[in-house]
């Protein structure tokens, strides 16, 4: 049976950076630290070490749920707090240049993030087919809102819920709920498709909503450590068009 609606994620679903997070903390360290020091200043000879103390630092900071939706929402005060918390000598680099450095890195992941190749076609093939969508995303707004309107996403779908406009973010049920009722369908009648296990698969499948999980990494091999099952696994996003509920 295929569905009435469905609904997306946004990040890692239907666009993103491809890239690991190491590669623009440490492209933003270079360029601000050229930028302060000119373009053949040698770079600091622990820059790798820096690397993976700002990713362990990251790690820690989301993996605390209470620390990620505040996180999300304020992600330039997350990226400096997790810059912070990866230097082991926080005040080797003044404020304005940690600053500097954080801004730095979210700008790249901004301007490197593209749409999955198959996105457009997939979201185009589902509405043709009579499929109500709606996009469903954490994060505060205008950062959400910016990639929406970069990609040219509205069009496509019916409903776009926006953790920092809506005032609700998954996976709190209500986030759903919402969501689903602004396309005029219950759980039955529902798919969502994403890449976080938690938000896209086991919170709304306690909804009785059918989870589709979105494997960003393209082999469709479960994390090790998993305890969710996906109703289904997908590797590309127009293996949603081949299969029935």
């Amino acid at each position: 049976m295929r569905p009435k609606a469905i609904l997306f994620d946004l990040d890692d679903t239907l666009i993103s950076p491809h890239l690991h997070r190491t590669t623009f903390w440490r492209d933003a360290i270079t360029e601000v630290w050229r930028d302060s020091h000119g373009d053949d200043a040698d770079l600091p000879d622990d820059l790798e070490d820096m690397v993976q103390g700002i990713d362990g630092s990251a790690k820690h900071f989301w993996s605390d749920p209470e620390r990620h939706r505040t996180g999300r929402l304020d992600l330039s005060m997350a990226r400096l707090e997790i810059l912070n918390g990866g230097l082991s000598q926080p005040d080797r680099f003044h404020k304005d240049l940690r600053w500097a450095i954080a801004e730095r890195c979210g700008a790249l992941m901004f301007e490197r993030t593209s749409l999955y190749p198959d996105a457009i076609e997939t979201l185009e093939a589902l509405k043709a087919e009579g499929i109500a969508l709606a996009l469903i995303t954490n994060g505060a707004s205008d950062a959400q809102r910016a990639k929406v309107n970069r990609f040219e996403l509205e069009p496509h779908f019916l409903h776009i819920q926006i953790e920092g406009e809506a005032g609700i973010g998954k996976p709190e049920p209500e986030a759903y709920r919402q969501a689903m009722a602004a396309l005029g369908t219950g759980p039955e009648d529902c798919w969502i498709v994403g890449d976080n296990l938690e938000w896209e698969v086991a919170a709304p499948q306690r909804l009785g909503i059918y989870a589709i999980w979105r494997d960003p990494r393209g082999d469709g091999a479960l994390p090790s450590d998993s305890t969710v099952t996906p109703d289904r696994v997908v590797t590309k996003l127009t293996d949603l068009l081949d299969f029935n509920r």
